[in-house]
């Protein structure tokens, strides 16, 4: 690690093996965690290079529980989290839309970082109970849609790091790392992104892993579709901006997608998206964002049509059965 270390602080980078390599001696636990400390700190002061994000992931996924669902092929929709808005669990509350319209989804998703409730904060208050039985997983995804992977139990590698990342208390690269690591490996992902940095590096990785994938952030700050600003959308295809009288929705204020001070109030707003009893700004914001998700999965679907399958899986009462169904192989 001195080695590396030197390197590093002489402002070079990691070969995507050296990445590999290094992860692989962090989930050992080889070095100490003033030495893991000490080179999360680069990542701190300079930008993440290509190849060593591709290194660190390739390690991390080598190392993660299998979890083999390609028969399903299914969506991953997540956000990097870290955006400080506290929003209610907007692409959550996707997952089960885009489920509901018919389509498959595993989850890759944690505790919440920056707000009161995360997916996995959400989903145990419900009374899911997060596993890796293959089984399990795969009978969700077929009698539900929806399958969820809690990622301190598939990526237990992690494990060495995490004290350390509570240490320093600030974002760093592993949460770069996060959307990237679902053992699933899916062949599509809606990922929302909390600034135009990021979008860029997201979108770089993308094309060399060779997904079908869709980059969203609202310029506002949002790692999601807000509806509250102009919507940047990086895909296979191209960039795109929308502003929400664009996509048919009136303009929301930032008050109206606030997630609560609570973990109560967080489910009570998750519940109510599901039972379509949420206020209008509300499930408009979730409506988009699967939307977004679906044809991120059936790019040639028009953003209307998206949007139409996403209002009749709300309203329809069919997101709120894959939660149930759901919630019951889960217990």
């Amino acid at each position: 690690m001195k080695q590396i270390l030197n390197r590093l602080f002489d402002h070079e980078s990691l070969t995507r093996e050296e990445a590999s390599a290094v992860m692989k001696n962090i989930a050992a636990g080889t070095y100490s965690d003033a030495q893991i400390a000490a080179f999360i700190s680069v990542y701190l002061m300079r930008s993440i290079e290509l190849e060593e994000v591709i290194g660190f992931r390739n390690a991390l996924l080598e190392l993660a529980v299998p979890m083999d669902l390609s028969e399903f092929d299914a969506l991953d929709i997540v956000g990097t989290g870290g955006d400080g808005k506290n929003t209610f669990n907007i692409s959550t509350c996707s997952c089960f839309v885009v489920a509901g319209a018919g389509y498959k989804v595993a989850k890759h998703g944690n505790y919440g970082a920056t707000s009161v409730s995360g997916s996995s904060n959400v989903l145990e208050y419900f009374g899911a109970k997060f596993t890796t039985d293959i089984d399990i997983v795969k009978r969700s995804l077929d009698e539900a849609g929806f399958a969820y992977l809690h990622a301190p139990f598939c990526n237990p590698a992690m494990k060495n790091v995490a004290p350390v990342r509570k240490s320093l208390g600030v974002r760093t690269f592993f949460n770069v790392l996060g959307p990237l690591i679902s053992p699933v490996r899916p062949n599509y992902q809606c990922l929302g992104v909390y600034n135009l940095k990021m979008m860029r590096l997201y979108n770089y990785i993308y094309q060399n892993l060779g997904v079908q994938y869709s980059v969203v952030h609202s310029l506002d700050g949002y790692d999601e579709i807000s509806l509250t600003d102009t919507t940047k959308i990086v895909t296979n295809a191209g960039e795109f901006i929308f502003t929400p009288e664009e996509f048919g929705f009136q303009r929301l204020k930032q008050e109206d997608l606030w997630g609560g001070n609570t973990i109560d109030e967080a489910a009570k707003i998750f519940m109510n998206v599901l039972e379509n009893k949420a206020t209008e700004a509300q499930k408009n914001a979730v409506i988009i964002n699967s939307a977004v998700a679906i044809q991120t999965r059936m790019p040639l679907k028009s953003i209307n049509q998206c949007i139409e399958e996403a209002v009749h899986s709300l309203e329809g009462g069919y997101a709120k059965s894959v939660f149930g169904k759901f919630v019951e192989n889960y217990k």
